[in-house]
């Protein structure tokens, strides 16, 4: 194997380990809230994005229709989103937090960011910028392949 290729396949092993870190740490902090990841990110997008389609959550997710109208009652029978009509078509809904959804996401919201803020503390401002830089780059050449 030549260098160009023992030097891709490192940083490939190296990002694959580090990835697999910060995500064990997030998932262990999600869960510290007796939420499920899928529950969370939800939350959090229409804590974030505010009222969207079912649909919409459907595919931003991948979570398939039967399987998101029921993650969705369960929410809602916990009082923290709610189905409102859509004014722009009557036969949809938007989903939307209820008070009690944005008081709770507010509280776990914060603690959240405190620790990606620690998992991420390791490095500088100016690497994290060049990180989003080169991530992002990496990402969308990726995006860009034609793979057979």
């Amino acid at each position: 194997m030549h260098d160009q290729s023992q030097l891709d396949l490192r940083l490939f092993r190296i990002w694959m380990n580090s990835s697999r870190s910060l995500f064990e740490n997030i998932r262990k902090d999600i869960e510290s809230y007796n939420i499920n990841h899928e529950n969370f990110m939800i939350l959090e997008l229409l804590y974030s994005k505010g009222p969207h389609p079912v649909q919409k959550i459907s595919e931003k997710f991948s979570i398939p229709s039967g399987s998101i109208t029921y993650v969705i009652d369960k929410l809602e029978k916990k009082r923290l989103l709610a189905r409102q009509l859509n004014p722009d078509d009557r036969r949809a809904s938007n989903i939307v937090l209820t008070k009690e959804g944005r008081d709770l996401f507010t509280e776990i919201y914060s603690k959240h960011i405190i620790t990606i803020s620690q998992n991420l503390s390791f490095i500088t401002n100016e690497e994290k910028e060049q990180l989003i830089h080169l991530l992002k780059k990496v990402g969308i050449g990726a995006q860009n392949l034609k793979l057979s």
